[in-house]
């Protein structure tokens, strides 16, 4: 089965606070990319609210349970108390975990699963109680070890960084070796029982490439360079070639 395209309203939501005003409007550009083919709809809301507020998730929450109830509503950040509230509140079919110091500017590693073996597990076993599925942001550099280690803290998946591989889009010469990282990664998660999403740079240009070599794979979070397109492109359109590129016919 192609991977699924969930579209990440992180940058959407940076323009529109640029002013104090409503648009681009979360709501509606959600509302368009569901609409075009996404399965479902990312954000990430920082303890700043410098793009996604609060505020937005019910919204989204709404969108989703009112108007498309197939879709899946995934809200990814570091598992501070606070977050776990908002995903109380919020109840995403899924949460990703990242490991983010809050001053970054976006996620740019996976998680030591080494280090924070039992922080993780802790926070996994009460985010499922609350019946969300849980991935766990990694790495994709091939360390089979690691991926148990993220198995054992009881996580469904793991979402694999690709900030490397899409860094490569002027220097072909290096995406081989990332890519099998990706792919090794992949396969010990899957061997495991874990599903695999993947998530950071990706374009419609570097995606074919990714599930080729991971055909196992479930999900991609797309903002960025998704949001960029649409500029170009409409949302509407965006989404359907990037839903191509993840090999759905569409």
């Amino acid at each position: 089965m192609p991977a699924k395209l969930s579209v990440n309203l992180n940058a959407i939501a940076m323009l529109r606070n640029r002013r104090d005003l409503p648009w681009p409007s979360v709501e509606g550009l959600g509302r368009i990319a569901l609409q075009a083919g996404a399965s479902g709809l990312t954000v990430h809301p920082r303890p700043d609210q410098r793009h996604i507020r609060f505020s937005d998730l019910p919204v989204i929450r709404n969108l989703i349970d009112d108007e498309f109830p197939e879709a899946e509503f995934n809200i990814e950040g570091y598992p501070t108390e606070e977050f776990l509230e908002l995903c109380a509140a919020a109840a995403p079919e899924q949460v990703t975990l990242v490991p983010d110091d809050p001053s970054q500017a976006t996620s740019d590693h996976g998680w030591d699963f080494r280090k924070h073996q039992a922080f993780l597990t802790d926070v996994v076993s009460r985010l499922k109680k609350m019946g969300c599925r849980v991935s766990l942001f990694a790495d994709g550099d091939g360390d089979a070890e690691a991926v148990k280690l993220a198995k054992a803290t009881g996580a469904d998946r793991i979402e694999l960084y690709t900030g490397p591989y899409g860094g490569c889009y002027d220097a072909p010469e290096r995406v081989g070796p990332i890519l099998d990282g990706l792919g090794k990664t992949a396969d010990a998660a899957i061997a495991l029982g874990l599903a695999v999403n993947a998530g950071h740079d990706l374009t419609v240009a570097n995606l074919p490439a990714l599930v080729k070599r991971i055909p196992g794979l479930a999900e991609v979070s797309i903002g960025h360079g998704l949001t960029a397109d649409a500029l170009e492109y409409g949302m509407a359109e965006t989404v359907r070639r990037f839903c191509r590129a993840c090999g759905q016919k569409i």
